[in-house]
């Protein structure tokens, strides 16, 4: 979260660069939750904060070689994900990602061989977004709820929506195709529309 004294990106990367505590401390705050996101796609929650970690460590040293082709945001994430895939590599594990998994039940009823929506969600419109973010047992049902997701669509989604990521840096983050990233995004995003219709016309989880 951004505080009154924040530096935009531009001067924050020469901060860090001449070492200073602060902006460290500024990039630590604005970045790690999605540094989070991208390590928890490859390995699991304590291992993710232990990568976390020890890239920041590496950042120190390495921002002296960024070059700005990318957001910082963007050169953070990629320094994550290779670090993951080369702890798996040494673990001789293989990141599971399944593209073939068929919806839901209670989904596949609702689309259209051709992909499209059959019965489209039933979303009341008579609440704006900020009324209905600012309910909290809806909140807490989106956490849930994303919590569920498989890991590659809620990885996906989080760093396309919430972080907003372009479609080619996610590919690249990910290490997944356009067409993969297309399928996750659309069966997240499924998940999540059924989630909110039943909320808003049953008010349950």
């Amino acid at each position: 979260m951004s505080t009154p004294n924040a530096l935009d990106e531009q001067n924050l990367i020469e901060a860090l660069k001449r070492g200073d505590q602060s902006a460290f401390e500024q990039a630590v705050s604005e970045h790690t939750a999605g540094m989070m996101s991208v390590a928890r796609f490859y390995v699991d929650p304590s291992s993710a904060e232990e990568v976390v970690q020890d890239c920041w460590v590496t950042v120190i040293e390495a921002i002296q070689r960024f070059e700005g082709r990318s957001s910082l945001k963007t050169w953070l994430h990629r320094i994550v994900a290779n670090r993951c895939k080369n702890r798996l590599r040494t673990s001789n594990r293989e990141i599971n990602t399944d593209f073939s998994e068929a919806l839901e039940p209670e989904l596949d009823n609702r689309f259209k061989p051709s992909g499209r929506w059959a019965t489209p969600p039933r979303l009341r419109f008579d609440e704006s977004a900020d009324a209905l973010m600012e309910n909290g047992a809806l909140s807490d049902c989106l956490d849930k709820h994303l919590g569920q997701l498989p890991e590659t669509q809620r990885s996906a989604l989080i760093l396309y929506e919430a972080h907003q990521h372009k479609s080619e840096d996610v590919c690249n983050i990910l290490d997944v195709s356009a067409s993969n990233l297309r399928v996750m995004l659309h069966r997240a995003r499924q998940k999540i529309f059924l989630m909110v219709e039943t909320f808003q016309e049953t008010g349950e989880c």
